[in-house]
């Protein structure tokens, strides 16, 4: 058995002896939504539309994610309405800022690696770029998505009597609890990927002005950003459809 092996099945009998059923799901979805980009950096490959290609999978990715990491369906469905609405408006975020940032590609510091390479592979590589920031989004968007559907879900459960008003708030307030150390989880996980590179802008001596205009660094930051931005208009935008899903509730019931 690889590391890798041994490190996947350890991951998922932990899942297991946390989540139970639900812990096993989360795995299954790991393993479909692994294979679901995978295809879709074949369908790339193949020439098919990039942009096209990801918001396919996108939409797949957040189902997937979603409707097995959640066993309540009304929570659920919300959770995925809120992150593809939230995955549409990115993309109409994502598409210019990556024109105007000019960062796809390849940077001079992968100059050794693609050395003897070809480069011609008839791919828009900014269109590439663009389906980087798009997919790199997912897991943010889901998670809160999810956090504060199931949250909301297990207030009326508990107050199944609670104001509107009050559900709104307590929407928004676990919303602000959750951005703080979600945005730290990408922080650390950006800084953490890019260690080496640090590294080794310190040790070529990289002064400050470089360093922000490097198009590596600036290409993973605004990935970085643009996650940040879908979680922001994630809380708000869950909060708001689960009240208006308990508000319908009532007046039918009325």
């Amino acid at each position: 058995m690889d590391t890798i092996s041994a490190l996947g099945l350890i991951l998922l009998i932990a899942m297991v002896l946390v989540g139970g059923q639900q812990g096993f799901q989360a795995f299954l979805s790991l393993l479909f939504n692994f294979g679901a980009l995978f295809f879709a950096v074949v369908l790339i490959a193949f020439h098919f539309p990039p942009l096209v290609v990801t918001l396919i999978t996108g939409v797949i990715v957040l189902a997937l994610t979603v409707f097995l990491g959640g066993k309540d369906n009304a929570s659920t469905q919300i959770a995925f309405f809120a992150s593809a609405a939230v995955l549409l408006i990115l993309v109409l975020v994502i598409v210019p800022i990556e024109h105007w940032a000019v960062v796809p590609g390849f940077g001079p510091e992968d100059s050794d690696d693609l050395e003897q390479m070809s480069l011609v592979l008839g791919i828009n590589f900014l269109e590439v770029a663009m389906a980087t920031a798009i997919l790199s989004t997912l897991g943010a968007i889901a998670e809160a998505a999810m956090a504060i559907s199931a949250g909301l879900a297990e207030i009326l459960d508990q107050h199944p009597k609670i104001t509107l008003s009050r559900l709104r708030g307590a929407g928004l307030k676990v919303g602000t609890q959750i951005i703080g150390t979600t945005f730290n989880t990408l922080f650390f996980g950006f800084f953490g990927g890019f260690l080496a590179l640090f590294i080794w802008f310190a040790g070529v001596h990289y002064s400050l002005g470089q360093i922000i205009n490097d198009k590596i660094f600036v290409a993973e930051l605004l990935m970085v950003l643009f996650s940040m931005v879908g979680v922001i208009l994630t809380i708000p935008l869950t909060t708001w459809l689960m009240t208006m899903q308990e508000a319908k509730k009532r007046k039918m019931n009325n």
